[in-house]
């Protein structure tokens, strides 16, 4: 089975060899009477990560597993709402236990898959055909011999902090207050993090934020992203954020473009909550949320954002555990010592 620790130690299965017997494939996961179900993601616009998806199917069917084949495109976008909503609801394929999720693209395929395979608190395994790979696995040594090696356990898993991102929206608060519903989602998930930039209009936007109940600033610009340290590498990044290693349980805080020249990041806890404020002045309150790259619309005027690390993390399968310095020295500088 594949386990949540830091290296499995078992006999790696060589390279083109399949495992055999249905006694293996059950202590892996699998239920008495039922074939082990394994979770294929692709990218079916990438023409290799569609060749790659008929080889695996294939090769799980030959050594006695039951492969659910799904296509990116068809999964929810960041609309979909935190914790809510049944899986058969986006595929009835989805109900039941899978012992392995796989993802053939690039991250962006993988961070489109972990809305579901969290909520189904099942493992991932990203094999890369796309551009960056920090999320996921190369496969140098073969499609087949990875996903070999992960059903036999001779892999390591990293958790990795997600984001709930909760959302107050003109009004919500006195609609609560009257006992009453809310119409709309107001509760989603991030991987990499949640941007409140300007607006359509183009203006600049006033907000203030504070870290568990800790006023910390405020602060005019084009907004501000509250990244898990996974997000570290990507929009944060640009926007001047530091580098963070993937183990870090907290979120870092990077205002976008902002108007001072005292502007830092700020890297919390695990356990902070960052509430943003939105100036009440339809002048600079006119803000579009992102949650990883996906622009949201609300109805009403967004008042807050508050963000917090999710209850379930994403748990990653890495064939070749790759040094995070490493992986950041080969993307992001060139020069050797």
């Amino acid at each position: 089975m594949l386990q949540d620790m830091e290296i499995v130690n078992q006999p790696a299965v060589p390279s083109g060899e399949f495992i055999q017997t249905t006694e293996n494939i059950q202590q892996t996961g699998g239920k008495q009477g039922k074939l082990m179900r394994v979770l294929i993601i692709g990218n079916q616009a990438n023409p290799k990560a569609l060749d790659a998806s008929f080889q695996l199917v294939a090769y799980l069917q030959a050594i006695g597993l039951e492969p659910v084949l799904l296509d990116v495109k068809d999964l929810p976008d960041s609309s979909f709402t935190y914790g809510a909503g049944k899986l058969f609801d986006i595929d009835k394929r989805l109900e039941g236990d899978f012992a392995l999720a796989i993802t053939l693209g690039g991250d962006g395929t993988v961070l489109h898959s972990a809305r579901i395979t969290t909520m189904m608190d099942v493992p991932v395994l990203g094999a890369n055909f796309g551009h960056l790979g920090f999320l996921c696995n190369e496969v140098d040594d073969g499609l087949i011999a990875t996903v070999a090696a992960a059903l036999a356990g001779d892999v390591s898993i990293e958790k990795r902090c997600t984001l709930r991102i909760d959302v107050v929206c003109d009004g919500d608060d006195e609609i609560r207050e009257a006992g009453e519903e809310v119409e709309g989602p107001r509760s989603f998930f991030a991987v990499n993090e949640v941007s409140i930039a300007r607006g359509a209009a183009g203006k600049i936007v006033d907000f203030g934020y504070e870290v568990s109940g800790n006023y910390v600033a405020r602060m005019r610009g084009d907004g501000l992203i509250v990244a898990s340290a996974t997000g570290s590498t990507a929009y944060a990044l640009s926007a001047g954020g530091p580098l963070v290693a993937p183990g870090h349980r907290g979120m870092i805080v990077v205002p976008i473009a902002p108007h001072t020249l005292n502007s830092r990041a700020v890297l919390t806890e695990q356990h902070d909550v960052v509430e943003v404020k939105l100036i009440d002045d339809p002048r600079y309150s006119d803000v579009t949320l992102f949650i990883d790259g996906d622009p949201l619309g609300f109805d009403e005027p967004i008042r807050r954002v508050i963000v917090r690390c999710g209850d379930t993390p994403l748990r990653l399968v890495k064939y070749k555990k790759t040094s995070f310095y490493e992986q950041i020295s080969h993307t992001f500088f060139s020069q050797q010592l």
